[in-house]
């Protein structure tokens, strides 16, 4: 009877034992990834300047000289500054002001907060659904995988940024001006989350096609495990890693398509700018001579996107097991 136990034991330890071989964030791969990021000192830089971006957004409120969004604070007397190493410049308005007599540079501290609030939000809205909908069609197959990857094909056909236009106008013709600030930006991650789940579903089905065959998820089944529980704790933490990498890439995207929204006119109002909006403000007067308005926002929503395009680059190659 003992010898009969033995390969059951053994048996069920099988799914365990690849779940801990196969998590992304095992032993081995995170010295790998931290060995790649202490030999590359650019990627060092890009993640110094990500990191001083979000704390920049997460203490605005302290950092600011005021609050932006509250028009209590703002005089129209203090309006198109110049920045304050130049002739014309007044302290504290470090970057001038805009015609509303917001201090720039706050400005963009509580555009900056809106801008990677929207773009993590629509990331992790766009990354769970594209997962959940990549490994129940590599999983299941058949006609719920034909079905699921016939809207993805019909999707790819169109822009990212015109499907986040479609969704962004069908939503606001239907609500109209009932939507305030925060439920427009809850209708922008909506938009952007829907725009990407593309690519997230894609490659988790074709990651999952080939993990579902490997001998821990034929272990996993023979022990009676239900079909979400392997895919959840067994098949999915190993397609963490380019999941990783299209997670961090489809977040410059995401803030680069509210940007863009927002300087169309169909993203954030002006009484809660984000970096797109603010740009859109400036752009109407650089020909005025006001040129601080819209140079500093589009010099800091340029630097963040670079940072993360850059991290997304290292991340990339050193997930890839043929480079290392």
């Amino acid at each position: 009877m003992s010898e009969a136990v033995v390969p059951h034991k053994a048996e069920a330890s099988e799914p365990r034992r690849y779940f801990l071989q196969g998590r992304w964030l095992g032993r081995a791969v995170e010295s790998d990834v931290f060995y790649s990021f202490r030999r590359s000192r650019l990627t060092m830089v890009a993640a110094a300047v990500t990191v001083l971006f979000f704390l920049l957004a997460i203490f605005a409120s302290v950092l600011a000289v005021q609050n932006p969004f509250d028009p209590a604070q703002l005089q129209l007397m203090n309006s198109r500054i110049a920045p304050l190493w130049t002739a014309d410049g007044q302290s504290p308005f470090l970057l001038g002001t805009d015609e509303q007599g917001r201090d720039v540079f706050s400005a963009i501290l509580y555009g900056l907060r809106i801008s990677l609030t929207v773009g993590v939000l629509g990331v992790l809205f766009s990354g769970t659904l594209g997962i959940v909908l990549g490994l129940i069609a590599g999983y299941v197959g058949g006609a719920v995988d034909g079905l699921i990857m016939r809207i993805a094909d019909v999707q790819l056909t169109f822009p990212a940024i015109l499907i986040a236009l479609l969704i962004n106008g069908v939503v606001k013709s239907v609500f109209g001006n009932r939507l305030d600030a925060m439920s427009t930006l809850a209708v922008l991650v909506f938009a952007i989350g829907l725009s990407f789940w593309v690519q997230y579903a894609r490659t988790v089905r074709g990651s999952v096609m080939v993990e579902k065959n490997r001998d821990y998820v034929a272990a996993a089944q023979l022990i009676g495990l239900p079909a979400p529980v392997i895919m959840l704790r067994h098949v999915l933490p190993n397609t963490m890693g380019p999941i990783l990498v299209i997670a961090t890439i489809n977040l410059a995207l995401a803030i680069i398509t509210e940007a863009t929204l927002s300087f169309l006119g169909s993203g954030m109002p002006d009484t809660m700018p984000s970096l797109g909006t603010l740009i859109r403000i400036g752009n109407n007067y650089l020909f005025a001579g006001e040129w601080w308005i819209v140079a500093f926002p589009g010099l800091a929503l340029a630097s963040l996107i670079l940072a993360i395009n850059l991290l997304g680059d290292w991340l990339r190659d050193a997930l890839n097991p043929k480079l290392r």
